[in-house]
């Protein structure tokens, strides 16, 4: 279906009541590739061959070849750029010359952890590398494995709050041999959650220099408008800004929707009924449809609805219709 034929036909049907406030397309963007300065080992080109890529994209190669320079880098690109890469490869690469090294895996949610999991396992190299997650659902009696034979750690700040550095002499061989800080998902730690993490961070690197090393960090972000003065307040480094985009993009259009207003005061109609009532219609034309919700409670709401609207018109189409948290 043509969204924008889609998005003309709203404005001018029975249901429409101005909600458009704004309409922007976005033309596609071409790839733009680019090689490291040194190639990358043939230990890793055949998983990522494997994987489907076969070229790395600017952003990629920039900031393989500065994580090799031994700098802290963060990349800001955009979503599903292929920002993973751009510390895989060089941990990864770190690990397969000295298997001694280990990395610890930052994530703001356990749920990014094991979606970060799946693709280290994507790459076929266990058990020459050797990873894990660390956190609160992690059983006891893999937690001793974890702690001394892991090369890879992916956990969140809480756990490496309360459960990680407080027994720091328990990984005393993980944190001698810590060459990598890994901090995804960057542009969320801001706030008094932001301040946390940076309070934790520091006594990483803290108890890091206690036992002998002093890690690289190496960021992805969303795209921000202050990736140095974020990765400072938050790691106390000043890393090298990789933002040259060179993922490819599609056609895109933005639509600004408002709800229309109701009554006399002024209100306008609940986000969550507009929502249920966008997401049915683009259900009953088969454009298949991410809605994204401020909580879990709104999240169930707009699944309930909408089923219940479909189920009203004689339509099955609800049962495709899942949540996810």
């Amino acid at each position: 279906m043509n969204f924008e034929a889609y998005v003309a036909a709203w404005a001018v049907g029975p249901n429409y009541e101005d909600q458009l406030a704004h309409v922007q397309v976005i033309d596609p963007v071409s790839p733009k590739y680019a090689s490291p300065i040194e190639p990358i080992s043939h230990d890793l080109l055949v998983p990522l061959h494997r994987m489907g890529v076969s070229r790395l994209y600017v952003h990629q190669a920039q900031a393989l070849d500065a994580v090799r320079a031994g700098n802290d880098v963060i990349t800001v690109t955009k979503t599903a750029s292929g920002k993973t890469l751009t510390y895989n490869i060089p941990v990864l690469e770190a690990i397969l010359a000295n298997p001694k090294s280990r990395a610890l895996y930052l994530f703001p949610t356990k749920a990014l952890a094991q979606d970060q999991l799946g693709k280290l396992n994507g790459f076929g190299l266990f058990p020459s590398v050797r990873f894990a997650s660390y956190d609160g659902d992690t059983p006891q009696d893999e937690r001793r494995f974890i702690k001394s034979a892991a090369h890879i750690v992916l956990t969140n700040p809480d756990m490496l709050h309360v459960g990680i550095l407080p027994y720091h002499n328990s990984w005393a061989r993980f944190f001698k041999e810590l060459k990598f800080v890994i901090l995804d998902e960057t542009h969320t730690y801001r706030g008094v959650f932001g301040s946390n993490v940076a309070q934790v961070i520091r006594r990483l690197k803290r108890i890091s220099a206690y036992h002998g090393s002093n890690p690289q960090f190496i960021a992805s972000s969303a795209t921000i408008a202050n990736p140095v003065e974020l990765m400072q307040k938050v790691a106390d480094v000043t890393p090298i800004v990789i933002d040259q985009d060179g993922a490819a993009a599609g056609r895109r259009t933005f639509v600004f929707w408002n709800p229309p207003v109701i009554g006399q005061k002024g209100e306008r109609r609940s986000t969550n009924m507009e929502a249920t009532s966008l997401f049915t219609d683009l259900i009953r034309h088969s454009v298949r449809t991410l809605v994204f919700a401020r909580s879990r409670k709104s999240a169930e709401l707009i699944l309930k609805y909408s089923r219940e609207s479909l189920a009203l018109e004689g339509s099955n189409l609800g049962r495709r219709i899942t949540s996810y948290r």
